[in-house]
């Protein structure tokens, strides 16, 4: 008998399935690991935006918590959208038992809509990035963590800095995403904690890929730390996930590196999909079946056969491909 690498989600839904709870559960499956949730909120969007947000009573959060923890070994957990002070302080106080803890700090949807309460920041600032093993802000939010008057990196030296910075609140590490850019490349920042990187100094390591064109980047945020998120549970050895110790330092680097490629992959392949209904200012999803697809790829559906043509006991019988 043998145990899958098990992570969990703690996010909001996405009944469009594009981010949130729903696009982390994809990405761990396509790469191998056994997902379970606890949902945060009940959040109505779709490829246009976000409509209304359901919040979930804390003390139901509290026991979906206990349904997973109680019954299952976690290697790696991952957060998306807390949108209170207390479902942060609620996550930052099982945190030990979270295996190793990607916090994806989500604040804002693409569509704009923000998505975490005033005090809730005050709450994520002094509470969870400390318990965090790494934090995943976009250049907004990275600035937002830092203070209600700082702006948002503009440069790599600013980027490199704010990242510097934000390893100063508590967090293992740092991946400062650059996706928030114009340039025609895309630099992502990781500064490992000097725990991490085994030194007194921080270590900073840079990713540079190329910026993919494409409106349909719904989602992006979640399945990135979903995909790191799963690499580390895929790569700890057992003893290893309750916390960013030597296991986690190796690992992690290329954990974040295999996250990325994934998602560029993921990107690439969402960009020639065409979901929406209406395409006029649509965010589409990635495609979180990119590498499943590619191993079992779906024939193009044929056209339905006319039931005069064949028997009748077949022209009852569903036309492979036809509902495709």
């Amino acid at each position: 008998m043998m145990r899958p690498p098990t992570a969990l989600t703690i996010a909001g839904t996405d009944p469009s399935g594009g981010a949130g709870a729903q696009a982390d559960l994809k990405a761990f499956t396509a790469l191998g690991v056994y997902g379970t949730s606890v949902l945060t909120a009940l959040v109505a969007q779709n490829t246009h935006g976000v409509s209304r947000v359901y919040d979930i009573d804390t003390d139901f959060v509290a026991d979906q918590f206990d349904a997973v923890l109680d019954d299952m070994a976690l290697d790696a957990s991952k957060t998306g959208m807390l949108a209170s002070a207390a479902l942060v302080e609620l996550t930052a106080a099982r945190a030990e038992r979270l295996g190793f803890l990607v916090v994806d700090t989500v604040m804002v949807a693409t569509s704009g809509h923000r998505l975490l309460a005033e005090e809730a920041v005050e709450a994520m600032r002094h509470a969870l990035l400390p318990v965090a093993g790494l934090i995943t802000p976009n250049l907004p939010e990275a600035a937002l963590l830092l203070g209600d008057d700082v702006e948002a990196a503009r440069t790599a030296a600013e980027m490199e800095d704010q990242a510097r910075a934000l390893l100063a609140r508590g967090p293992a590490a740092v991946l400062l995403k650059g996706g928030h850019g114009a340039e025609a490349r895309v630099a992502d920042v990781l500064a490992l904690s000097p725990r991490l990187a085994g030194g007194a100094e921080p270590a900073l390591v840079r990713f540079d890929h190329p910026r993919i064109d494409t409106p349909h980047t719904h989602g992006t945020g979640c399945t990135l730390s979903a995909a790191i998120t799963a690499q580390m549970a895929r790569r700890l050895l057992p003893g290893d996930a309750g916390g960013p110790g030597a296991g986690a330092a190796e690992a992690l680097e290329p954990a974040v590196r295999e996250g990325l490629d994934f998602l560029a992959r993921a990107l690439a392949s969402g960009a020639r999909w065409s979901l929406p209904l209406d395409p006029e200012g649509a965010h589409g999803p990635v495609d979180h079946t990119v590498d499943i697809a590619a191993q079992a790829p779906i024939e193009p559906a044929r056209a339905p056969v006319e039931p005069a043509q064949v028997p009748n006991e077949a022209a009852q019988a569903p036309v492979e491909g036809a509902s495709r």
